[in-house]
């Protein structure tokens, strides 16, 4: 059995990697070159605390461990505040300039990629409905009983309000058109 799964094993892997490719570790834009050296230096330091011998070891190594890793931290920190004042630089310009297009898409990227959590849908039991149908079919009934009320018993009284508007209510003029672009 184990040597059947190995062999299947062998097939999959190496046809997998060819075809689908190897998934790879972004990082993220605002890490410097320095930054990730700092952090292949504290991987280095946690597995020197873990492999130490003695507890004098361990201490020496935790204390240069715990150095490093607040230098990775402040270097992000300080990485990431440049991006975001270069982005924000680069949503001024592009707002001076009128450049529409590049300040929608530096906002979105400042922005970042929020979406409101779906919530359930429930039955009038307060029970989750799963099936997509079903589902529907909720929320046909729950529009059909929002939108057919019946008439109120005492409709509200609004008056007609006058036709006299003290506005300009006429198609605009070319002119006020073109200032309107300007």
């Amino acid at each position: 059995m184990e040597s059947k799964w190995k062999e299947i094993k062998e097939a999959i892997t190496p046809t997998c990697h060819e075809v689908l490719g190897h998934k790879k570790h972004h990082q993220k834009e605002w890490n410097t070159v320095d930054t990730l050296d700092k952090t292949q230096e504290r991987r280095n330091k946690k597995a020197a605390t873990n492999t130490s011998k003695t507890r004098a070891q361990n201490s020496k190594a935790q204390a240069e461990y715990i150095d490093v890793n607040k230098q990775v931290k402040r270097g992000i920190r300080t990485g990431k505040r440049k991006y975001v004042e270069g982005l924000a630089m680069t949503v001024e310009k592009a707002a001076r300039e009128g450049n529409m297009r590049q300040l929608y898409d530096t906002t979105k990227e400042l922005a970042g990629n929020y979406r409101e959590p779906e919530r359930p849908v429930k039955s009038k039991e307060e029970k989750v409905i799963n099936n997509i149908k079903e589902q529907r079919n909720r929320w046909v009934e729950h529009f059909k009983e929002l939108m057919n009320r019946p008439t109120p018993l005492n409709p509200p009284n609004i008056e007609v309000a006058p036709t006299d508007l003290s506005i300009d209510v006429d198609p605009p003029k070319v002119e006020e058109i073109s200032m309107a672009i300007r």
